[in-house]
């Protein structure tokens, strides 16, 4: 796993930074299209998927990734979270030569700083909820007494190790109730709720010019029906390819950004989720990097995602191509015990495939026993993932391949593609 005797990767070669489904689903699909892939571990878990797909890089044994992307002849680094400009390597990897599919310096605040974005969306007249930020409970409470809204609340600095992660609040009572109990160690971003009906749209800019990809639907609730928390991650997901933005997102919301995206050199992908209201769609936030549902679909979709990946980290024009009849993803995950309720945590417990799969499953907090059972270690699973030329198919195949997975206490959503699309729909 972390063997000092380095072999540099087939070209092109890719570094993912990540861990458990994210780093296996996209080591393996540029691996199949050619490239050469490793992983540098970055979170605590998560450790075994990246395995098999290529080498993994443990940080106690390498404390900085930047050496090793020399030794492997790496060209790209795919970070799975922004908090790698944090980490104490971040400068030097810059410094590099490398190229990184994610945008850096300036660029990185439209993700990292929600009211950084919610005031260049004002600059550009981009439709974006009434929203402010408030550094304690005292501050907080005068703002609902000014306006008595329901309010999503978040953290103002986007993280995974943040103190608020998303509470969707559906009315001022709501509000009013959580604000008692939230974490003010960064403040808290009170940002307006505009209801459900909510979509997303992803596209790649390099060379200067944006490309659509694909539009998107993340399914955030824990249970059926949109019912239960917004959990840590989604439990499910649509693509559907949209290279002439059909929906008109990324015309309304990621378009007028073009001259502050030029003006930061921004290159790599970027993805605006909006919701939809009075025939309007609405700026909720925009995210810097693929994340680990729409991600992997993407890298399927694509007929040369390793190429692609190339010039765009590389910061050049693009000539987008999809794989014949691959119009539309879907996404599944396998909950393990006690999500999306964090502090319940089961046993590592028996994990058993019941007949061949014949779709993407992709493992996220498993490990291989040394008899070679594989065990559920935690409570996120496995994300199965199907392409097809229809919805209903790709829909079909995923559940198909989901009910071969058994894990005791385990759990997925049965209701995707049933609610919230077609985009601005709810």
């Amino acid at each position: 796993m972390s063997a000092r005797i380095i072999q540099p990767l087939r070209r092109p070669s890719f570094m993912v930074l990540g861990v458990g489904s994210f780093a296996q689903s996209m080591c393996c699909a540029l691996a199949d299209a050619g490239a050469g892939v490793g992983t540098y571990l970055t979170r605590n878990y998560g450790h075994f998927p990246p395995t098999l797909a290529g080498p993994v890089f443990l940080p106690e044994a390498f404390p900085s990734p930047v050496p090793l992307l020399k030794d492997l002849g790496v060209e790209v680094v795919i970070p799975q979270s922004i908090d790698w400009a944090l980490q104490p390597w971040a400068e030097e990897l810059l410094e590099s030569g490398a190229g990184i599919f994610c945008p850096t310096g300036e660029a990185m605040r439209l993700e990292r700083e929600r009211d950084f974005a919610r005031k260049l969306c004002a600059e550009r007249h981009i439709a974006f909820p009434e929203a402010c930020v408030a550094s304690n409970r005292l501050e907080a409470e005068k703002i609902l007494a000014r306006h008595p809204l329901p309010f999503v609340i978040k953290n103002p600095l986007c993280s995974p190790t943040s103190p608020i992660h998303t509470i969707l609040c559906e009315s001022v009572e709501d509000t009013r109730a959580w604000l008692k109990r939230v974490d003010y160690a960064e403040g808290i971003f009170l940002q307006e709720y505009l209801g459900r009906a909510e979509a997303g749209h992803i596209v790649l800019v390099s060379g200067g010019e944006i490309y659509s990809l694909v539009t998107n639907q993340e399914y955030k609730y824990a249970f059926n029906g949109n019912m239960g928390i917004v959990a840590g991650a989604p439990l499910g997901g649509l693509i559907e390819r949209d290279p002439e933005d059909k929906y008109g997102l990324a015309r309304e919301l990621i378009h007028p950004l073009l001259p502050w995206l030029r003006e930061t050199k921004f290159s790599g992908p970027l993805q605006v989720t909006a919701v939809k209201r009075n025939g309007r769609w609405h700026v909720i936030e925009y995210n810097v990097r693929v994340g680990v549902t729409s991600g992997p679909m993407i890298m399927r979709a694509l007929k040369n995602p390793a190429q692609t990946l190339l010039r765009a980290a590389r910061n050049r024009k693009l000539e987008l191509e999809f794989a014949e009849g691959m119009r539309f993803g879907a996404s599944l995950t396998l909950a393990g015990y006690g999500y999306p309720f964090l502090q319940a945590r089961g046993p590592h417990l028996p994990l058993a495939v019941e007949g061949a799969l014949d779709c993407d499953v992709w493992w996220n907090e498993v490990a291989r026993r040394e008899d070679g059972q594989l065990m559920a270690t935690g409570h996120r699973i496995a994300d199965v993932m199907a392409l097809a030329p229809t919805l209903e198919e790709a829909l079909a195949r995923a559940y198909a391949n989901i009910r071969k997975i058994r894990v005791v206490g385990s759990y997925y959503r049965t209701d995707i593609g049933q609610s919230l699309w077609p985009p601005g729909n709810c």
